[in-house]
Parts: C-alpha cells; structure tokens; sequence
C-alpha cells in the first residue's frame, strides 16, 4: 500500500475558494481499505513468484510500498515521548531511515514465504481509522494480519501492521525506549545510519537497532 497527486488548476481553484465552499470538503479516496489492500497484496503476489532476483524482488517491492505504508507516521509514534528530543534536522534524518529499517522487515517477513497466498477477510471502521483484516495462508500454517490505515492526501496508507499478537510500530516503540533510555539521540541515529543508511548494509540483515 494509490491517488492521484494535486494539479495546479485544482491547486488554484482550493487556494481561491471561500470559507464553507466544496472546496472545504476532505479529498475523496477512491476504492476502499480493503480493495487498497487486496490490490497492493496482489501485486507483492506476482513480484514475489516472479522470475526475477533476490535483490530485483526487493527493488520492487520497496517502490511498490513507498505508496502503502504511511511511515512516517509509524516513525513518530515509534519514538513516542522520545520525539522531543531530536532536533528538526535529526527527526527528518530519523523517518528516513526508519523508512527503510519498516520496509526492510516487512518485506522480508512477505519473502520468508515461498510463493504466498492471500485472505482478505474484511474492514472495520475503528474510530479514525479503519481496521483490515487479512491472512497468509500456507500449505501448512495461516497466519492473521492486520493493517491499520488512515487517509492522507486523498489515499489509504498503512499507519501500523499487526502480525499475528505483534504491531510492529509497537515492537520499533520498546526497542527504540530502551535504546533512548540509555544511549542518545545521536548514537542512536549513528547506529541506524551504518545499518540502514545509503552505505548500510543489504536488505538481508538482521531487521531492528
């Protein structure tokens, strides 16, 4: 987990409406959650038993889920009370390499799979947000997952993924407290940077700090 980006005719007419014009009006999302789902899904679907390389996979994939997950919002939350410590510049520098430690475990949790199929079980609106339930099913096991989304910029991105009992964004919160708590903000950020940084190490390291 897409909506199309703004033009700069529909840019003018918003910056010129009135107050209580249409103009006013959140942005429509088209398609549901659930059909969000089911389409990025199937797309990981044929990345996945395609005949590509370990490495071409991962590509795509990364590209594909830039316009799912909603990451930065899962980055803020990750740091929780520990937010106010960084600066601007390392909070911007923080997002973009928790960009790439989430996208790293997700897809290598959709790649521990040998040519996954998929359940889509339903939304529910929760609040806010609403909730999608889905699966992966294999020959031998199932295993329930649950994404969280929220709309942004006239799309549903995925703001939290619940993999069996485990949120992710909920594990990245305790891993990052404990580290905040005894280190700081630069060591922390130093230690993501050799991991996740543009000359960190590949995509087949051990995911987390």
């Amino acid at each position: 987990m897409t909506g199309a980006v703004a033009t700069a005719v529909l840019l003018a007419i918003l910056c010129s409406a009135g107050p209580g014009s249409a103009a006013d009006a959140p942005t429509p999302i088209a398609g549901s959650a659930l059909e969000t789902t089911r389409a990025t899904l199937e797309q990981t679907r044929v990345i996945i038993d395609s005949d590509r390389t370990h490495n071409q996979k991962l590509d795509a994939l990364h590209e594909l889920l830039e316009k799912f997950l909603d990451t930065d919002t899962m980055g803020r939350r990750a740091l929780d009370k520990h937010w106010k410590e960084f600066s601007a510049g390392q909070q911007t520098e923080f997002l973009k390499l928790f960009r790439e430690l989430f996208q790293r475990t997700y897809v290598q949790k959709l790649l521990l799979f040998d040519r996954p199929d998929f359940k889509y079980i339903g939304e529910v609106v929760e609040g806010g947000h609403v909730r999608v339930d889905t699966a992966i099913v294999t020959p031998r096991d199932e295993f329930a997952v649950t994404y969280q989304f929220q709309s942004s910029d006239g799309r549903w991105m995925a703001s939290d993924i619940q993999i069996e009992d485990l949120s992710l964004t909920t594990n990245f919160r305790r891993q990052l407290d404990h580290l905040l708590s005894r280190s700081s903000v630069q060591n922390v950020l130093d230690r993501m940077r050799r991991k996740y940084g543009k000359d960190g190490t590949d995509a087949e390291s051990e995911q987390g700090f």
